[in-house]
């Protein structure tokens, strides 16, 4: 009798499911790790706009010997303005012939809202958030 010759095509439903099973698991390790690389992301955006205000005000203050509420009066293209993702809503919510406070406030939901909401600056150089009182400082 003579032996059958049978090559083997394509690939099998386990092969497949081995491959779904690998694809699963980084899928699970790397989004949870992209979603908090977008939220430091947006926060740095907030901070870096945050630190432009303090900048111009001070530029602000030098040539008017006060410091303003106008965002546009420092550069701004609106009064508040949003960030360029959209995270974030900038003002300066208060000012007078002696400081000024600006605040970065959270717009959108998800996973990352509940971290940093707000960021402040004032005029005396004093830094905060809520509701966790590190945000500025953390890297991570």
């Amino acid at each position: 009798m003579m032996p059958l010759k049978h090559r083997m095509r394509g690939i099998t439903l386990i092969e497949l499911m081995i491959v779904v099973v690998v694809v699963s698991i980084l899928a699970a390790v790397a989004f949870p790790n992209y979603q908090e690389f977008a939220a430091r992301a947006k926060r740095n955006e907030a901070k870096s706009a945050l630190l432009q205000i303090a900048t111009n005000q001070e530029r602000f203050y030098l040539n008017n010997n006060t410091f303003t509420q106008d965002m546009t009066a420092l550069g701004f293209s609106a009064d508040p303005f949003t960030t360029d993702t959209g995270s974030y809503v900038i003002d300066v919510t208060s000012a007078d012939a002696t400081n000024y406070s600006a605040t970065a406030t959270y717009q959108l939901g998800g996973s990352e809202a509940g971290k940093c909401l707000t960021f402040t600056v004032d005029g005396r150089g004093a830094k905060a958030s809520t509701p966790q009182g590190d945000c500025w400082e953390r890297t991570r």
